[in-house]
């Protein structure tokens, strides 16, 4: 899957550095797998959540950290839209359109 985009990920670990691995590896999984499906994605992380829209949401680190993308199966790309910890997940009103 091509990511949009590593520098989020890299951005946000600077700032939060216990999340650093979690999020490398989640990218390093994701970068490799092609996914045409949700249940693809399943098989990869088994905690990943649809919320509608085409977002998916990833608990990372033992879910002390969320993880919001879009995935488009068709063009194989994966646009991340949110990086936080648990509570900040939890104030977002609208996740269907972060």
């Amino acid at each position: 899957m091509r990511i949009i985009s590593h520098r989020t990920i890299r951005e946000y670990s600077k700032r939060n550095p216990k999340a650093e691995s979690a999020l490398e590896a989640w990218y390093k999984t994701t970068s490799k797998a092609n996914w045409t499906c949700f249940a693809d994605m399943k098989k990869d992380f088994n905690s990943v959540d649809s919320v509608g829209n085409q977002r998916y949401v990833f608990n990372i680190k033992g879910n002390d950290y969320r993880l919001v993308v879009i995935v488009r199966f068709v063009l194989g790309t994966v646009f991340i839209r949110f990086i936080g910890t648990h509570q900040e997940y939890d104030k977002i009103k609208d996740i269907q359109n972060i």
